[in-house]
């Protein structure tokens, strides 16, 4: 190309695009990318704008946060609480493809999930300057700019979505909203911060290092911070910390996170580089003097700016007491955490964090505007007060929200309806059904969606699991150096008696309890149903625990015994699905002592942490029961929960059956275009996206090989390397057939398959 132009007395114009659409989301965070996706899945053209050059906002090589929610680093008891839909989808493919934890492969993955959509427009390095309004309360367009080629967008649409992280689009359309703690009188928040400790959480900045295995000096820049001076916890720090490690790094707290962030930027790169000085040149760290800086943020990290405010302000006591709302379509489960305004300048502890016992439901009506018609709010900004906001501000619950925004624009869109309307005008159960329907589970609800085929046919399946006890599979003894318990799920009726083998090392007496979550569904075991103290001589005993009680309901319940140092446990290497160990430990990562104790006047909950291990640890405690369990049946497949909840809600097929199948017949043939599969990846399983390193790259639950047939026996669909929770196969043409049969494999010998859910759906669905 050549161009030769002369003088323009009057400038030129940059060059201008327009982009129509249904749906612009600003913002290409994991709000922003997991609305994209899900919105434009279900059929809307949508803009995906974001101002970095990368996707995945503090989860992206830029800032290289790991992703979180619910289970908070496996150290609380929300037990299978990682959040499902697209952002399961995101994980368990990182976790396939990248199980070293690299911030560059994974944005990789998000990158390639968002251009596999041909219904997303995306616009990288391309920030929002200005909002066009049809009249004061509903945005018409607006414009961006692309510094890298120099072109103006404007971009138009009926709905937008703001997932910019500040709220930029609500800010610039003129939306109320928040910044700093609310007093505590407004919400009744004992939590709510003082002056003393500040209203806003601050920025943070990562450096990465690496042994080259040679020494290797470092030359601090003039601006470098002399941290033994300057910083309270300067000896907290050690040579081979990096990454989000330094998540406490943290500053900017008493400024505007906003408007100041290239000067917050500034001075935490003062205190990064004073950090690595500190290392390299104070001589208290012999073993760095082969290390070297390989990375520094260039941008930081956003904890907190604005809050915007929707039809209700979500407060401390959703969270803690787990209030259920009609208009759930998320859930959060992170500790209410919030930090220090003076950050890594403070005296105090770096941060502050109080669990619920469970995960909480997010309502609608947080997810848009009060005051722009046509704005829904995702992410961090969403409409929470600043103590709600320390719980719901985390990654995984952020994209949670972006999945619930994308499907209601799709109703909004099919209805000719406004976001507010969905909660006026009674398309709550609608939204709710179609986010289920996606793999969006909702604490609370099971999917009843009676255009599904599965729920009319007769479900037939080879074998059930019948749990009498755990396989003795590679047996070892571990000590009781902490309570340890086995999570078992039993129907209502007369307990069973559990039997096993315990190894003493001198007579003792061994403390069991059986135990239960209070709130139905919960898994903080906060009701003790019956002790027994079980006296032990010098070698091995075979106990047998008949507690005599009877449970009202199904529910899981804890067959806990607690810490004896003189005594040793079985532990199995058969997992099942829906059975789970957990121990009375501790997780510093999340404040988790063992024991919650808060302040007197906190208004938060004292209780103790039960908490699986992460693998290859965490192994059943090798029992047998009395009396089989029969909570594994082919009648799981269809009741709507896709994850263990009260029971297992899984069909489970029995370990002995060499080709496990279930079919499904009807009376009449059925045109089947799609198939929805889900699997068992392990909801339990915190799936951090980068520093920490996965033991396997596959979740061991998860059945990796399967096919279908036709009531002819045709195979009409074949899968050998599945590694994902949902498998949605859409047919070129329907089937038409009166039965269909899923021939499944075990996972592995120690591991029988499972499955949550089989659906069906016609050409209409």
């Amino acid at each position: 190309m050549k161009l030769l132009e002369g003088f323009e007395k009057d400038g030129r114009n940059l060059q201008t695009v327009t982009q129509h659409a249904d749906l612009v989301i600003t913002g290409g965070g994991l709000s922003g990318v997991c609305a994209a996706i899900t919105a434009a899945r279900q059929g809307l053209k949508v803009v995906l704008v974001q101002d970095r050059p990368v996707l995945g906002g503090n989860a992206s090589s830029e800032v290289r946060l790991w992703v979180l929610g619910a289970t908070s680093h496996m150290g609380n008891n929300n037990r299978w609480s990682r959040e499902g839909g697209v952002i399961d989808e995101l994980l368990v493919e990182n976790i396939y493809r990248n199980p070293e934890g690299n911030a560059i492969i994974f944005d990789l993955v998000l990158l390639d999930k968002v251009i596999q959509e041909p219904n997303i427009t995306l616009l990288l390095n391309t920030a929002v300057y200005e909002v066009e309004k049809d009249d004061p309360e509903r945005i018409k367009a607006l414009r961006a700019f692309c510094s890298q080629n120099a072109t103006e967008y404007r971009l138009e649409a009926p709905l937008f979505c703001d997932a910019s992280g500040d709220g930029i689009v609500g800010f610039l359309a003129g939306a109320a909203f928040r910044m700093g703690a609310e007093r505590r009188e407004e919400f009744d928040e004992p939590m709510a911060p003082d002056a003393d400790y500040g209203e806003l959480l601050g920025h943070s900045l990562y450096f990465y290092s690496k042994d080259t295995g040679k020494p290797v000096q470092f030359v601090a820049p003039s601006f470098a911070l002399d941290v033994s001076k300057e910083i309270p916890r300067f000896r907290n720090f050690k040579a081979n910390d990096h990454g989000c490690q330094l998540w406490w790094v943290e500053h900017g707290g008493r400024l505007d996170t906003v408007h100041d962030t290239e000067r917050i930027k500034w001075e935490l790169w003062q205190v990064v580089y004073g950090i690595w000085d500190y290392i390299k040149n104070s001589g208290k760290f012999p073993e760095a003097e082969t290390m070297t800086l390989e990375w520094v943020g260039m941008i930081p990290g956003k904890r907190e700016s604005r809050r915007f405010e929707g039809d209700y302000m979500m407060s401390q006591r959703d969270l803690i007491e787990q209030r259920e709302h009609p208009d759930a379509v998320a859930y959060g489960g992170w500790s209410i955490d919030l930090h220090p305004a003076d950050g890594v300048f403070s005296e105090r502890q770096p941060c502050n964090q109080w669990h619920s016992k469970g995960i909480f439901q997010i309502p609608y009506r947080t997810l848009y505007s009060k005051n722009i018609k046509n704005l829904f709010l995702a992410g961090r900004i969403i409409s929470v007060s600043h103590v709600a906001f320390g719980a719901t501000r985390v990654m995984a619950t952020s994209a949670y929200t972006g999945q619930a925004v994308a499907m209601a624009a799709v109703l909004c869109k099919g209805k000719a309806l406004l976001p507010r309307d969905i909660y006026d005008h009674g398309h709550i159960e609608s939204l709710q059904t179609e986010l289920m329907k996606a793999g969006q589970y909702i604490p609370g609800l099971a999917l009843q969606d009676d255009a599904e085929k599965v729920r009319q046919a007769k479900v037939s399946v080879s074998s059930e699991l019948a749990f009498t006890g755990f396989e003795e599979m590679g047996v070892t003894w571990r000590p009781l150096s902490i309570s340890a318990a086995q999570m078992i799920p039993l129907s209502a009726g007369k307990m069973p008696t559990f039997v096993l083998t315990i190894q003493a090392e001198q007579d003792t007496g061994l403390q069991v309890e059986l135990r239960a979550s209070i709130r139905k569904g919960g898994f903080t075991p906060d009701s003790i149903l019956a002790t027994k103290i079980v006296a032990l001589t010098t070698g091995s005993t075979e106990i047998q625990l008949d507690f005599n009680i009877e449970l009202g309901e199904e529910q899981y319940v804890f067959l806990t015994f607690l810490k004896n140092e003189h005594v040793r446990l079985p532990y199995t290497e058969q997992r099942i699905t829906g059975l789970l160990s957990v121990f009375n430990g501790v997780n510093k990562k999340v404040s988790n002592n063992g024991r919650q104790r808060p302040p007197a006047d906190s208004g938060v909950d004292e209780f103790e942490f039960w908490c699986p291990q992460r693998r290859p640890q965490g192994q059943n405690i090798a029992l047998t029961i009395s009396e089989p369990v029969k909570l594994f049946g082919a009648e799981n497949l269809r009741n709507g929960v896709d994850r263990p909840t009260t029971a297992p809600n899984a069909w489970v097929a029995d370990p002995g059956d060499e080709t496990p199948q279930l079919t499904l017949s009807w009376e009449q043939p059925q045109s089947i275009s799609r198939v929805d599969l889900a699997f068992d990846t392990d909801f339990d399983h915190a799936m951090e996206s980068v520093l920490m390193t996965h033991p396997e790259r596959v979740m061991p639950f998860c059945i990796r090989s399967y096919r279908i047939a036709d009531a002819t026996g045709k195979v009409i669909y074949q899968q050998t390397d599945n590694h994902q929770t949902r498998n949605v196969i859409d047919f070129d043409k329907p089937v038409m057939t009166d039965r269909l049969t899923i021939y499944v494999e075990h996972p592995s010998k120690e591991v029988p398959a499972a499955l949550f859910a089989v659906r069906c759906y016609g050409g209409d669905q």
